[in-house]
């Protein structure tokens, strides 16, 4: 682990120091969720991901808006971007994820982590949610991967919010951190932070 320039470098990971710096708490209460419906595309999804949602995706329907249903029955669960050979999640015109749905106080709300609370799968949601505002990157050829704060305008609430708590995006998405890379990753990022802030 060293620090370099305006990056961290775990492993292979790149980590910009943004990611140390700056603060975040989802404020789902201002925001309603809007991630889910806004931008041009959907949630990123890698290989493993594919395969269990394929997998599990009759368990999801009965959560789905009939719309929702209609167009993975069309065109499937994903849509794919042929130029940098990655896959989303497909997408209503408006730009929703079809995997929206809402809950009783009309905030959006993922049909993955819906059937996970109610322990219906254990998927709990695309890693590239999971992991939000972080954006990776990944370079086969090279061997590495880069992480990214994804500043959006959207996300101003969470922005303040997180201020006010003096909460480090890092902190506030230990869990899912821990998810994709273990626990000894996120503690030595987490020493990697303390010691740039000592």
């Amino acid at each position: 682990m060293e620090n370099r320039l305006d990056m961290i470098v775990i492993n292979d990971v790149l980590i910009s120091d943004d990611i140390i710096e700056e603060h975040f708490i989802c404020n789902l209460n201002a925001c309603k969720g809007a991630c889910c419906w806004e931008g041009d595309y959907g949630a990123p999804i890698n290989n493993k991901e594919e395969h269990t949602i394929n997998t599990i995706i009759e368990e999801i329907k009965p959560l789905l808006p009939e719309e929702s249903v209609k167009i993975i029955g069309d065109r499937g669960p994903f849509d794919h971007f042929s130029e940098k050979n990655f896959l989303w999640t497909a997408l209503h015109q408006n730009g929703a994820c079809v995997f929206m749905t809402y809950d009783t106080n009309g905030i959006a709300k993922c049909a993955f982590e819906k059937a996970y609370e109610e322990s219906i799968t254990s998927f709990k949601k695309p890693i590239s949610c999971h992991l939000y505002p972080i954006r990776v990157t990944i370079n086969k050829e090279a061997g590495f991967e880069a992480w990214n704060y994804d500043v959006w305008d959207i996300c101003s609430a969470a922005c303040k919010l997180g201020k006010e708590h003096k909460m480090p995006i890092y902190k506030f998405l230990k869990d899912a951190i821990i998810r994709y890379k273990g626990e000894a990753f996120y503690e030595e990022l987490d020493a990697a932070a303390k010691h740039i802030n000592s």
